[in-house]
């Protein structure tokens, strides 16, 4: 199927209701007393990762957490909200935790926010996350719009990476970028980077073929898939073990 028939049927289906607007915070660790010798703050430590990813936190952590997300789903967007808060309080700032963070396509309209991630360096990508997440259910309400059918026949005549651009643009993605210091011609760059797109297509097949995914998020704890765990309970429960 094409990439403007599956951008259409997005549009079309209107079917992702993202929960809540509230920002997820990054906690930062408590300054240590001037008597004392000052620790690591492991938030800080902020790198992409060769397999595609940005991953926070102490290299040499026990436990490596890997979390495979769709920027579009509203699960992963109440988790980022909810509950990464306190991991990256309890968890990643104290070293016991490695966390990394992957996008996995689930949707047509899943590729230009991901694009937009992929163009930055770790920090301000990692920042980029949060904010669509944190923002996820205002920036996706316009692409819930069908389509008209003029626009749907010139996404066609566009080449692949044209498609992107264009889809976003129609949604408003280069204004919520604006505000965020980006300008139209890099937005466009980046939206339309055909090896950024191959590399988010080969993120999605290595997920499905070596974690086998199924749904997002998942998370993969120490190389190891978790199966059935899709919430914090589960998850901290899971992560307790391990630690």
């Amino acid at each position: 199927m094409s990439l403007a028939i599956r951008l259409v049927a997005f549009a079309a289906a209107s079917a992702l209701a993202a929960t809540g607007t509230a920002a997820a915070t990054v906690v930062a660790a408590t300054p240590a007393a001037a008597a004392k010798p000052a620790t690591t703050n492991w938030l800080d430590t902020v790198v992409a990762t060769p397999q595609g990813g940005i991953r926070q936190g102490n290299p040499n952590a026990k436990v490596k957490l890997l979390e495979f997300g769709s920027l579009s789903c509203p699960h992963c967007g109440a988790f980022a909200r909810d509950h990464l808060p306190e991991l990256r309080a309890k968890y990643i700032a104290t070293g016991k935790v490695c966390y990394e963070y992957r996008p996995f396509i689930i949707h047509g309209v899943d590729f230009a926010p991901s694009l937009l991630v992929e163009c930055l360096l770790p920090v301000a990508a990692l920042k980029l996350i949060d904010a669509f997440y944190a923002h996820q259910a205002a920036w996706i309400e316009p692409f819930t719009k069908p389509l008209d059918s003029d626009f749907q026949q010139h996404l066609a005549t566009l080449p692949e990476e044209k498609q992107i651009t264009a889809f976003a643009v129609r949604g408003g993605l280069d204004g919520f970028m604006r505000t965020r210091g980006m300008s139209r011609t890099r937005f466009d760059a980046c939206t339309g980077d055909k090896a950024g797109i191959a590399r988010l297509a080969a993120i999605r097949d290595d997920a499905t073929k070596s974690y086998g995914l199924t749904a997002v998020p998942t998370f993969v704890i120490n190389g190891h898939t978790v199966a059935d765990v899709h919430d914090w309970a589960h998850l901290q429960t899971a992560l307790e073990r391990a630690v």
